[in-house]
């Protein structure tokens, strides 16, 4: 980027006066009118991120893009309004550290025992196999000429790894977002996310014996992360639960016990060279790296009683630790002076998109997930994964892959973020148009039993989420005989042997098809209960289901649901027998409840409650 000297000058100046204001004029006179250099190049890094993530937010691109763009503009590829790499490397180092801590204390190994075995097996074993596929490429690439691209020993591993892990922040965002972080593609990417984070845990601890992978050395950094894991444990288990509980009645001072400790496993991470000396006299390399020693922080107070109250009061500087580490990435891209940079983005992006459908794809699909689960999840999770910079800047740092490389996972990153909305809003259609291929391939449907064919329901149930569980559960209870003449219909095979077990038909079907429906028993149905809101429908609607029911079987008793009132209006008129409002029933319990408690008689109604429904957390329902 050609700037003239005069411009910069008044860019920077300019930037001066903002930051100046920001501060406040207090700060500047106590610093006789100017800022010290890291504090001024803090301001600007957080300041110009903030600009350009309201940009972004107004068009709605993801804000990790905003503060790469940020670091590149203010860094020495830009503006050149921050070049010290001193205080370029501080600021990375910084965030680098508190942001692997905030990922640690997230991590929460307990849920991972309680997982199905879509989750564990693809966990286990997607990872190393993209990793795979990733160094394939990069060697195909080289035996075709493109040797050039990839002048590393370490490109193809790299490049493996750097493929193989998907966006955390991105994604869970979009499911919040869109309300479905409780569907099963929700379950699904969580947890694969989890397993992802763990395998860039062990990239983490093995990246500084790649120049030497020989077993012993590889045993020992083990070794050193073992032992420091055991150290932290301890500590955590005992004095640290302790100095929480004091700190219990000072929730203010939680967060900066949190960072204390975050620091203080740091310090001892890099410290165990020194103490097998000074304790055992050995001479070896057993000190951790101060990201996964903040890692293991994080981990360890995971496990305390407090770790909610401690996500919660270091949640509330999360974004300031991402900004610090992402405009600290942006500032260390290097000057595009070729093509070499865009176009290993580019490939990045591509093999990333491919590696979705050649691995995850058949991987969620062979472990026991219908098409559209497989389909649509590995479409969610198309994008790179802001661990690969992590595991980009610390093998910069190494000397393992050089400024371009480094530099083409950022602007690959920043190109799959862009594209993460439309996959995941179109996650559902782009499957629709794949499903007839996938069948040729072999990935075909769920086979459905012949008495399930032969069956004649006289209840229906389209669909299968939270509110179906609880029917399920209050019919089993206080009219079991109707079981046997209820038949579900839905496309997430996972819970079919569970509605089974309560004596219930089940079959396989997408809503969404029409030619499905008409074969799925409804037209013989006395009773279809559409269970599903247009909030987690795809392709379909509860309108559109109801005025389909009433081609199938025009005699049925149509029970429809409806998040709006004018929506309610709308699937009257398609043909509905009764429209129930989720949020309207709820509203009526609770003023009932709420009168109860003006009247003094709340204990009386819930002990009325339980004795005619059982108590709330008793209930054995199929989705808890």
């Amino acid at each position: 980027m050609n700037i003239s000297a005069p411009l910069k000058t008044s860019f920077r100046h300019f930037f001066q006066v903002l930051v100046f204001s920001l501060v406040g004029t207090s700060t500047a006179n106590a610093a006789g009118g100017h800022l010290e250099p890291l504090v001024y190049d803090i301001g600007i890094c957080l300041f110009s991120a903030s600009l350009l993530a309201i940009l972004f937010a107004r068009f709605k691109i993801p804000s990790i893009a905003a503060f790469l763009l940020a670091g590149i503009l203010v860094g020495p590829v830009g503006f050149k309004l921050i070049t010290d790499p001193r205080n370029i490397e501080t600021i990375a180092e910084l965030g680098f550290i508190l942001l692997l801590f905030m990922i640690g204390v997230e991590i929460d190994i307990r849920k991972i025992a309680k997982s199905g075995k879509v989750i564990i097996t693809s966990g286990i074993l997607q990872y190393p196999l993209t990793v795979l596929f990733g160094v394939l490429v990069v060697k195909a690439l080289i035996w075709l000429g493109f040797s050039n691209a990839f002048p590393g020993d370490y490109d193809a591993l790299y490049f493996g790894i750097f493929i193989a892990g998907s966006s955390t922040l991105l994604v869970v965002k979009m499911f919040q977002e869109n309300y479905e972080l409780d569907t099963e593609s929700g379950h699904l990417s969580l947890g694969l996310l989890v397993f992802q984070d763990i395998w860039a845990v062990i990239v983490l601890t093995l990246q500084p014996t790649f120049n030497s992978p020989e077993l012993t050395t590889v045993l020992i950094s083990f070794l050193g992360m073992f032992l420091l894991v055991a150290i932290s444990y301890l500590l955590a288990k005992g004095f640290i639960a302790q100095t929480f509980k004091w700190l219990a009645k000072e929730p203010q001072m939680i967060f900066v016990a949190s960072i204390g400790w975050c620091f203080s496993v740091v310090f001892i991470g890099s410290s165990l060279d020194l103490m097998a000396g000074a304790i055992f006299d050995l001479d070896v390399t057993l000190s951790v790296g101060s990201g996964m020693s903040a890692l293991i922080a994080g981990m360890t107070i995971a496990a305390l009683p407090y770790s909610r109250d401690i996500i919660a009061k270091v949640g509330i500087v999360r974004d300031f630790f991402i900004v610090l580490f992402f405009v600290g990435l942006g500032m260390s891209v290097p000057v595009l002076d070729n093509f070499i940079v865009p176009a290993l983005a580019v490939v990045l992006a591509v093999f990333s998109l491919l590696s979705r459908q050649i691995v995850f794809f058949p991987l969620f699909y062979i472990t026991g997930g219908d098409q559209r689960l497989a389909q649509v999840t590995s479409l969610r999770l198309a994008q790179l994964s802001e661990f690969g910079l992590v595991i980009a800047y610390l093998g910069s740092q190494l000397g393992h892959i050089s400024s371009d490389m480094s530099g083409a996972i950022i602007f690959g990153f920043v190109m799959t973020a862009l594209l993460t909305p439309v996959l995941y809003r179109n996650a559902h259609r782009f499957y629709g148009h794949m499903a007839p291929v996938l069948h040729r391939l072999g990935f075909k449907e769920p086979p459905v039993s012949s008495n399930e064919l032969e069956a004649n329901p006289e209840i229906v149930l389209l669909g299968f989420h939270r509110v179906a569980s609880s029917l399920l559960h209050e019919i089993s209870e206080h009219r079991p005989e109707l079981l046997k003449k209820i038949l579900v219909i839905d496309f997430n095979v996972q819970i079919h042997a569970a509605i089974r077990r309560l004596g219930v038909g089940v079959r396989y079907g997408d809503l969404a098809s029409e030619q499905t429906l008409s074969h799925s028993g409804i037209e013989k149905a006395k009773v279809v209960v559409a269970t599903i809101s247009d909030d987690i429908l795809r392709g379909t609607s509860n309108h559109k289901l109801v005025q389909t029911i009433r081609q199938i079987n025009p005699d049925a008793i149509v029970i429809s649901n409806a998040e709006q009132p004018l929506n309610a209006k709308d699937i009257y008129e398609a043909g509905a027998d009764y429209v129930y409002m989720g949020r309207v029933n709820t509203a009526r319990a609770l003023e009932e409840i709420i009168e109860r408690t003006l009247d003094g008689t709340l204990s009386d109604y819930r002990q009325e409650q339980e004795e005619k429904h059982g108590k709330s957390h008793e209930r054995s329902e199929i989705l808890h």
